[in-house]
């Protein structure tokens, strides 16, 4: 049983909240029972695709109540220590104390006013010097808006429609520009679907040939600063390079490496500056708030105070500074500021990669479930015995971490994670990978009580 009292730089939950049952679900029946209403009220039964019923073993996908620091309880009273962490945008742990008083006090004197407010001033000086990303931002409410917003800036700014972004990275936003590359492209005009190139992460050949294919008509370059492999040397100033060399402007999708990775981003990190970038998640600790940064000469393109461009009307949301969300993202920085929390993540984070890989080598399946990505933000991939990915096995993993009392789609880390809850973790996930390992042998049919998770991107249910 774990005492979250014992260790950790996050409260414990309340003493009410603690539980003398053990991590281990006895039934799923209550949310069983739910799913036929959230598919009639919501279309997929969820609001999110990635949370949606088809990426969990069918009758074992929790319908979820409360959160506090790194544990989630379900309407069947099952508690799991979680790693998904609100899709890896909650750093700091569900219902952290701080975070909710700033919301509160924020709400006290109104959400929404009529014009702008001091609290709006406030949040972006601090955003600017907090991350160094950018001379000027514009908040709003989620990624897929801002990082559509900077692909604005860079067809008014450059003139130009064509787009490329990286085919490795699997999401930037909702909008057409970029769902019509996908497997579920419907809906999107194909003349849409046009505007969208490809190259590839690490390959510069991939992104000069882009160039020679199409001379002056790169509008922007749009990736992620790292995902499950680091950037190799000199690919991050390369792109940064060609993109100059070309007029094109370079884009860093910082929506998950931002506040994770480091204060600044992954491109602080790394030493690379884009012309623009975009910031979410884990800046509201999951709370709606979102960031469009970058330099000051395409930023103003959708202010005030130029003459020398069409006007760009960028971003104008009712609800993009809402004072509970801007308190919030204040209060995420002065949290960053003042405790350690990027340097945990990736402690803990180490210290999970490390235990779930020698977990995988006692139980002979190190070839078959390998732990990827950075430390920070882990995530895994799972093969069969010919060696080929696995929706069945990734099904059959969440089985068997989920009747052992872990939601763990991912393995993202958070300052609630616990030096104890890590470890405990790594024992529970070793007994699943015994099941994993007995399923390469003896056949998976044995083992699988459900039919395999599908791919978020395709185009028939």
């Amino acid at each position: 049983m774990l005492d979250l009292e014992t260790e950790g730089p996050a409260l414990a939950p309340p003493l009410a909240w603690r539980t003398a049952a053990p991590l281990t679900p006895a039934s799923f029946a209550g949310s069983r029972a739910l799913q036929g209403r959230m598919h009639a009220a919501i279309p997929g039964g969820s609001h999110t695709y990635a949370k949606g019923d088809d990426q969990f073993p069918a009758d074992m996908a929790p319908y979820l109540v409360r959160g506090c620091g790194c544990l989630v309880w379900d309407v069947d009273g099952n508690i799991f220590i979680e790693y998904g962490m609100g899709l890896r945008s909650v750093t700091l742990g569900h219902a952290y104390p701080p975070i909710l008083k700033a919301a509160r006090r924020a709400m006290s004197s109104g959400t929404n006013l009529g014009r702008p407010t001091v609290l709006e001033l406030e949040t972006a000086e601090e955003f600017l010097a907090f991350t160094q990303a950018g001379d000027m931002v514009k908040f709003a409410k989620n990624g897929s808006d801002v990082t559509t917003a900077a692909l604005k800036l860079a067809r008014a700014y450059t003139g130009r429609d064509l787009v490329a972004i990286c085919a490795d990275h699997p999401f930037f936003s909702s909008d057409d520009w970029f769902m019509g590359t996908t497997g579920i492209p419907a809906g999107v005009p194909a003349a849409v679907q046009a505007l969208t190139l490809h190259f590839r992460y690490n390959d510069l050949a991939s992104v000069e040939e882009l160039f020679t294919r199409h001379p002056r008509q790169l509008a922007a370059l749009v990736l992620e600063v790292e995902r499950d492999v680091p950037p190799a040397p000199g690919f991050l100033a390369g792109l940064r390079k060609l993109c100059d060399a070309a007029g094109t402007v370079l884009i860093f999708d910082e929506i998950i490496t931002g506040f994770r990775w480091h204060h600044g981003g992954a491109q602080a990190l790394y030493g690379v500056r884009p012309d623009l970038s975009t910031f979410a998640k884990a800046l509201g600790n999951g709370f709606a708030i979102a960031a469009l940064t970058g330099r000051r000469e395409l930023m103003e393109l959708g202010g005030l105070h130029h003459y020398h461009h069409d006007r760009v009307f960028l971003l104008s949301t009712t609800y993009g500074a809402e004072s509970h969300a801007l308190a919030v993202a204040r209060e995420v920085m002065r949290t960053y500021t003042n405790k350690p929390v990027v340097a945990h993540l990736h402690h803990q984070g180490e210290r999970l990669r490390d235990g779930l890989q020698a977990a995988a080598r006692d139980q002979g399946v190190a070839e078959h479930f390998r732990v990827l990505g950075a430390p920070c933000c882990l995530s895994y991939g799972t093969y069969d015995a010919a060696g080929l990915p696995s929706q069945a096995f990734r099904t059959l993993f969440l089985q068997e971490t989920l009747r052992r009392g872990l939601l763990a789609p991912s393995f993202v880390i958070s300052y609630a994670h616990t030096t104890a809850m890590v470890d405990d973790t790594v024992r529970r996930v070793q007994e699943a990978l015994g099941v994993y390992r007995q399923a390469l042998d003896e056949g998976i049919g044995r083992y699988l009580q459900s039919r395999p998770v599908k791919p978020v991107y395709r185009a028939r249910n």
